[in-house]
């Protein structure tokens, strides 16, 4: 059923149809007696698919990455189609329109996408407001960034703005220091001013009455030498997590002939697979395994989502696949970890 509405969908712009999806979902889901079709389809539960991590209970470890859901919009929906968790955002403090469109390309034959969104979003007071009205008991993730205007110098703020309004309302916490389409943005994961960044982040944590885990989320364009100090920052300022990895600027493993002609953006997708799956193999070797990771880039299938889990990670998210495969993605994936 999903890719005969795939086939339709992919012939329009998928910034459109991205939006069109929200709405017909929203929609689809309030006729009577669909919510409980989609929770027999897509849903599996079973204790054995239970992970503790960062000191919370994933009801199974195969989440939705950031960047679908940017406003939190729709995340009580999406608990139906058999996600564990949720991660919002990335929202900014102030709310930006992004980049100018066209920003989000399909590479089918590669089963790809490269998007130069930059972080358009509502704001956080805005996602404050609809987080109040949680009507799912997945755990939800709040990923923020800074906004476009904000000087890397005062970056912090920015984090630390929507780090206390979000608070009260997400269970736990992602720096996004390493989306592409933000200038200067992945200058923040250089070590002094990570270093500076994730200290004020774990300081303000430290002083609430219940504390938040909080997870850096890193690009796999890092080089051995800038993964070792990621390491030792995230060690040292007990920074909770990694989330390995964001999207890549590489474009050597397309298909397509001018790679160019989309212009610059992060690519996310089965092209990445690989290039993620090494950085969570390195981080866990040469971190002893003493950092948790969640693992995302490329999972297109079961076997994808095994090989991050058997290099290192914890949980999984999807964005790409589940764009490409449906929730029957998920669904399948869960049902593979049981035969282990």
């Amino acid at each position: 059923m999903y890719n005969i509405l795939k086939q339709i969908l992919f012939l329009f712009d998928p910034e459109k149809v991205h939006n069109f999806t929200f709405k017909f979902i929203r929609f689809w889901l309030k006729v009577p007696g669909i919510k409980s079709v989609w929770k027999k389809k897509y849903v599996l539960e079973n204790e054995k698919l239970h992970r503790n991590v960062f000191g919370l209970t994933f009801k199974n470890p195969v989440g939705l990455a950031a960047g679908f859901d940017k406003n939190a919009s729709l995340y009580n929906e999406l608990g139906h189609c058999g996600f564990g968790f949720i991660e919002v955002g990335t929202v900014t403090p102030e709310p930006q329109p992004g980049n100018p469109k066209k920003r989000l390309f399909r590479l089918k034959k590669d089963e790809a996408l490269i998007n130069r969104m930059g972080f358009n979003n509502h704001g956080v007071q805005e996602m404050v407001q609809r987080l109040k009205n949680k009507n799912t008991d997945l755990l939800i993730g709040g990923n923020i960034g800074k906004n476009k205007t904000t000087p890397n110098e005062q970056a912090s703020d920015d984090y630390l703005k929507s780090f206390e309004a979000l608070h009260p309302y997400v269970d736990y916490f992602v720096v996004n220091v390493s989306s592409p389409n933000t200038p200067n943005l992945r200058a923040l994961q250089d070590k002094e001013p990570l270093t500076a960044l994730l200290t004020a982040l774990n300081n303000k944590n430290q002083k609430q009455e219940r504390q938040r885990p909080i997870l850096l989320k890193i690009a796999p364009d890092l080089t051995n030498n800038q993964l070792d100090d990621v390491i030792d920052i995230v060690l040292s300022t007990n920074t909770d997590g990694i989330i390995a990895t964001n999207t890549t600027i590489d474009r050597s493993n397309l298909t397509v002939e001018n790679p160019k002609d989309f212009g610059p953006g992060g690519l996310s997708g089965k092209p990445l697979r690989k290039k993620a799956t090494e950085v969570i193999r390195y981080l866990h070797g040469h971190s002893e395994g003493q950092i948790p990771i969640i693992g995302v880039g490329g999972i297109h299938s079961p076997e994808d989502a095994l090989e991050k889990l058997e290099a290192g990670a914890e949980l999984v998210q999807l964005y790409t696949g589940f764009v490409y495969e449906g929730p029957e993605l998920i669904r399948k994936i869960n049902e593979e970890l049981l035969k282990k």
